[in-house]
């Protein structure tokens, strides 16, 4: 590959290398509703449902560091990565496919840790590992699942559905795994200068834990059953809420107007921001792997999310002519910039 093509990529980022390469395919079948462009494609079948399906890939290196991820996590990790997906469409994940690429001297005690994982995360889904496959790499580990899924065909929730003054709203917090990656890597590079010295890895539990082993948040699904409540437009938080954002706004052909003083920020996440020298609002912008439901509501929801802990309402959409802002504590605006996971 030449230093041009190589530097073109970088440029055009993940996403618009996907539209670059698939702009000139086409759903010819009468059962492809939805192609590349959501959280999942979406496939008709007969019936009430719809069948969603989703991939994701983790690979050692830039997804994950084996100093310090233990296999049974990742494992677990790499299905909650891809049943997100399903829950960001507003649907339930049914069954999975594991693929590896490995180094042929990798230990199968080792392996068998990597399941141990992805078992115990299909316990927790209530999912079903129904096959894969298995090759050689040079490069390291590779994990790569693929998840389907089923949803209601009247409740299913794509990223395009948001309209004008619809309520932006976000799950949890935001910005902990991010800092517990900073924990972790602040940790190793002081093992790497000198291995004597043991981690101080306590009272970051609960970080190195969102980090290391995230949990998809199918109790939001759940929640959303509960209330009757279907959201206008929904994707999950993978690569930095920043990011989210104008993917919704660009699918919707909308902005968003959204308000620094409403990131939900965990107390025990600002204090370690403050510890490492970063910006908590910064970190919950942008961090990315929260692995929380970003959506939007009608105002005429708003009763049920007012005061509802497991939400926080952070803002609302525009017309698309507005442009993404982030307003501030004083009220004042600026263009909201995406700093999150770059794939490339």
């Amino acid at each position: 590959m030449s230093e041009n093509t190589k530097n073109e990529i970088e440029s055009i980022g993940e996403f618009g290398l996907i539209d670059e390469l698939t702009r000139e395919f086409k759903l010819t079948n009468d059962s492809s509703v939805k192609g590349i462009g959501d959280d999942c494609a979406v496939i008709s079948s007969e019936g009430e449902h719809c069948k969603l399906l989703s991939a994701d890939m983790l690979v050692e290196g830039v997804h994950f560091n084996l100093s310090y991820m233990p296999l049974k996590s990742l494992g677990f990790k790499a299905v909650s990565v891809n049943v997100s997906d399903v829950y960001a469409m507003n649907g339930k994940p049914e069954q999975i496919t594991v693929s590896l690429g490995v180094s042929s001297k990798f230990p199968v005690e080792a392996l068998k840790e990597l399941y141990a994982g992805i078992k115990a995360a299909c316990e927790f889904y209530s999912v079903d590992l129904i096959g894969g496959d298995t090759t050689s790499s040079y490069s390291g580990l590779i994990v790569s699942i693929s998840v389907l899924g089923v949803a209601d065909k009247t409740n299913i929730s794509f990223r395009s559905g948001a309209k004008e003054n619809d309520l932006l709203i976000v799950s949890g917090d935001l910005g902990s795994s991010y800092l517990g990656l900073q924990i972790l890597e602040r940790e190793k590079g002081v093992f790497n200068a000198n291995p004597n010295i043991q981690p101080k890895l306590d009272g970051y539990d609960e970080l190195i834990k969102r980090q290391l082993q995230p949990i998809a948040r199918k109790d939001v699904i759940s929640m959303f059953e509960e209330m009757s409540f279907k959201p206008t437009s929904m994707i999950d938080i993978s690569d930095g809420l920043a990011s989210e954002i104008m993917h919704l706004a660009k699918s919707s052909e909308c902005s968003f107007s959204i308000y620094s003083d409403k990131l939900p920020i965990a107390e025990k996440s600002i204090l370690t921001s403050e510890e490492l020298g970063l910006d908590p609002f910064v970190c919950a912008l942008n961090g990315g792997e929260d692995y929380e439901l970003l959506f939007t509501a009608d105002q005429k929801d708003f009763e049920k999310f007012k005061n509802n802990p497991n939400f926080s309402i952070i803002g609302f959409a525009t017309d698309k002519s507005n442009g993404n802002l982030l307003i501030d504590k004083n009220d004042s605006a600026v263009t909201l910039n995406a700093q999150g996971w770059r794939h490339f």
